[in-house]
C-alpha cells in the first residue's frame, strides 16, 4: 500500500488549482528574470581567441555562423579526459533537437571544450550528436570565462567559480572499503582523478555580434544550468521527482552495460 497521501478526484483538483497559482507566479518571476538577464550590460570582447572546428580554425565571431547571437555550452572535456563528462553528456543529448530551431531564430548553439578537436569529434560520433563543437585547446578561452582552473589555483585557493571564491583544494582520502562520493564516481567515468576532473567546470555563456564586434552578455554555472538539463525538467514533473541517492545517470550508450 502506498505511503503517499491519497484523496478523491475533487480533493486532487482543489490541491492542483492551488498549486497552479504558485506555478503561474513562478512563470511570471522567470519571465522577469529573463528580462533582467537581457538588460545586463554587454562587455566587448577584443581578445583574438582562436578555436578549432570541423571547418578549421575559427575566431569567436566565426562561431556565430552568420547569426547575431551565440550560446556556448562549456562542456567538461578536459585535455586529459578519456571521455566527456557524463553529466555534460546528458545535457548535450538535448542539443540536437533544439539547435535547428535556434539556428532558425538567429541563434547558434555550440559546445566548447579544452580537449583537442580529434578527441571531441570521436566522442561526438560515439554519441551520435550533430551540433557544433569547438576545441579551445591551447586557448585562454576556458580560463577567461571561468570554466577551467590550474592546479596552482586549486592548491592556492584562488579558484573563482560561479561568482564565488573556493577554498584550498583538499583531496579526500578514501579508507579501504569506503563508499565513493559523486565527484569520485564521475571523475572515474571520465578516466581521470578528482583534481584533474574538477579543473574543468560546466557553464553556459551568451554572446552577441553587432557591427563586427563580439560582446559577452551572460554566463551561468553549476545549478544555474538546471534549466538546460532537460532530463531534470521532466523528473521534476514525475511522481517521485528526482529521487536520487547517488550518481544514477550514465552516457546514453552505457545504460544497458551498467544494468548487466
Amino acid at each position: 500500500m502506498t505511503k503517499h497521501s491519497t484523496g478523491t478526484r475533487e480533493e486532487w483538483l482543489a490541491a492542483r488549482v492551488a498549486l497552479l497559482a504558485e506555478e503561474k507566479e513562478l512563470t511570471r518571476r522567470s519571465d522577469a528574470l529573463a528580462q533582467q538577464r537581457q538588460a545586463l550590460p554587454w562587455v566587448r570582447i577584443d581578445k583574438p581567441y582562436r578555436l578549432e572546428t570541423e571547418q578549421g580554425s575559427a575566431t569567436l565571431a566565426e562561431l556565430f555562423r552568420g547569426r547575431s547571437q551565440l550560446l556556448i555550452y562549456h562542456f567538461m572535456f578536459g585535455v586529459d579526459y578519456k571521455a566527456g563528462c557524463p553529466s555534460c553528456s546528458s545535457i548535450a543529448d538535448g542539443f540536437n533537437g533544439i539547435a535547428v530551431h535556434l539556428a532558425n531564430h538567429d541563434v547558434t548553439l555550440s559546445a566548447v571544450s579544452r580537449a583537442p578537436l580529434a578527441k571531441l569529434q570521436a566522442f561526438k560520433r560515439r554519441m551520435g550528436w550533430s551540433f557544433p563543437w569547438a576545441s579551445s585547446y591551447g586557448s585562454d578561452f576556458n580560463a577567461d570565462f571561468n570554466v577551467w582552473f590550474s592546479e596552482e589555483q586549486q592548491q592556492a585557493g584562488t579558484v573563482d567559480y560561479n561568482y564565488q571564491r573556493e577554498g584550498k583544494w583538499q583531496v579526500r582520502s578514501l579508507e579501504a572499503g569506503a563508499a565513493k562520493g559523486p565527484v569520485e564516481i564521475i571523475a572515474e567515468m571520465t578516466g581521470t582523478d578528482v583534481p584533474t576532473y574538477t579543473r574543468d567546470r560546466p557553464g553556459l555563456s551568451a554572446f552577441v555580434l553587432e557591427d563586427g564586434v563580439v560582446y559577452h552578455t551572460y554566463s551561468s554555472y553549476a545549478r544555474g544550468l538546471d534549466g538546460v538539463w532537460n532530463m531534470y525538467q521532466w523528473l521534476d514533473r514525475a511522481p517521485k521527482g528526482r529521487n536520487e541517492t547517488g550518481v544514477w545517470w550514465r552516457r546514453h550508450d552505457e545504460y544497458e552495460a551498467a544494468a548487466e
